[in-house]
């Protein structure tokens, strides 16, 4: 089984060799309260969308992480390189503004049998020939909170794209898919994440789970909803390894500092 490797180095200012995995970073901004380390993320990505209302989110929330700077400079300097979805979100003067810097446009109303973020997903996978797909990392901000049925959305992405690496980041957690084909080893980056954490079946029921570095170990254990979750767990080392006979989701807390 060929070993899978993780690592929450884009939550670092920098990212050297040291750190983790030399990936690519792609990031899509969604339609709820966007992480306060968000520019972070903008830092590190070379490609970024908005899903539909995200641009909104990306056009009144960046602004005030910078405080004692001049709003209009901001919105320019964060200007998203394409604005994707149905379009039933987006205000307006937010459309007219991105598309006047120069923001590509792309309107799927006709397609209402996938998500925004479902729809920015494929583009990156479709269109972006320029980034190493290998090494490709998609950094979802905004993507829990807000309605049940949508942050439910969001996960069944992580499923229908189990061969990308997507990661789900709010301001109190990230939650991304172990498929059970790879076995998974965990690089926990202490100063921004943690302890906290969290394995959950997804998709069926783990008939074994085995793990290292957690407060509380599984050794090939069954887990299923309606029986044991892991939930409430405490990354204890700085590597984490996970085994499963099902694919799931691992979830850790992250640092507000």
């Amino acid at each position: 089984m060929d070993l899978m490797t993780h690592s929450s180095t884009f939550l670092l200012p920098k990212i050297s060799s040291k750190n983790g995995l030399a990936l690519n970073y792609a990031l899509v901004v969604l339609n709820q309260h966007i992480p306060r380390f968000t520019p972070l993320l903008w830092q590190h990505a070379q490609l970024r969308l908005c899903a539909d209302g995200g641009a909104n989110r990306l056009y009144d929330e960046m602004p005030q992480l910078f405080p004692h700077e001049e709003v209009f400079a901001v919105r320019n300097r964060y200007k998203p390189d394409v604005i994707k979805g149905d379009m039933d979100s987006i205000r307006t003067e937010v459309l007219d503004f991105y598309t006047n810097l120069g923001t590509r446009i792309i309107d799927e109303s006709d397609d209402q049998t996938t998500t925004d973020l479902h729809k920015c997903i494929a583009f990156i996978d479709n269109f972006t020939p320029d980034l190493d797909k290998s090494n490709l990392c998609i950094l979802v901000a905004g993507a829990l909170g807000g309605r049940f049925d949508h942050e439910a959305g969001n996960i069944n992405v992580l499923c229908r794209f189990s061969t990308m690496r997507i990661i789900l980041l709010t301001d109190d957690c990230l939650i991304l898919l172990l498929p059970s084909a790879y076995h998974h080893e965990i690089h926990i980056q202490s100063s921004v994440e943690g302890p906290y954490c969290g394995l959950i079946p997804i998709g069926m029921p783990s008939g074994s789970t085995t793990t290292t570095g957690l407060e509380w170990n599984l050794d090939n254990t069954a887990m299923k909803f309606g029986g044991l979750v892991s939930t409430s767990n405490i990354a204890k080392e700085q590597i984490v390894t996970v085994r499963s006979s099902s694919d799931l989701l691992w979830t850790i807390s992250t640092k507000k500092a």
